[in-house]
């Protein structure tokens, strides 16, 4: 069965740092682009990241640029997200997603696969 599982949600004051993991199960990760994006309550999903198969290029939405960063581990078969200065406005469900291109194009319908979001609140 291919899915991703993230991980590494939580509680965390203003001015903190969270490091979401993405893992891939039945399938390699390092063959697809992937993105993450998040939801809060009552606004639409916003992709803020991605990182490319092909060479690794990384892309950030301008909301998480510069405080934000994607990375891949192939080895582990894991992508990740460190995410530093968080601010309330961060507070969302954040999910990853693999896209079979291997290049980063937008966050638009080419995403096959999606994990179950992790929670993610920032409040003091």
């Amino acid at each position: 069965q291919l899915q991703l599982v993230e991980s590494g949600g939580g509680l965390v004051q203003p001015g903190g740092s969270l490091r979401l993991s993405c893992a891939a199960s039945g399938f390699t990760l390092d063959a697809y682009s992937i993105g993450w994006f998040r939801q809060a309550p009552g606004k639409e999903r916003e992709g803020i990241s991605c990182i490319s198969s092909r060479d690794g290029n990384t892309y950030y939405a301008d909301s998480v640029k510069g405080r934000f960063t994607v990375s891949r581990d192939n080895a582990k078969n894991t992508v990740y997200l460190q995410m530093n200065s968080l601010r309330p406005e961060d507070t969302a469900v954040y999910y990853c997603a693999a896209d079979p291109h291997i290049s980063c194009s937008g966050y638009g319908s080419t995403f096959d696969y999606w994990g179950q979001g992790a929670q993610v609140t920032v409040s003091s």
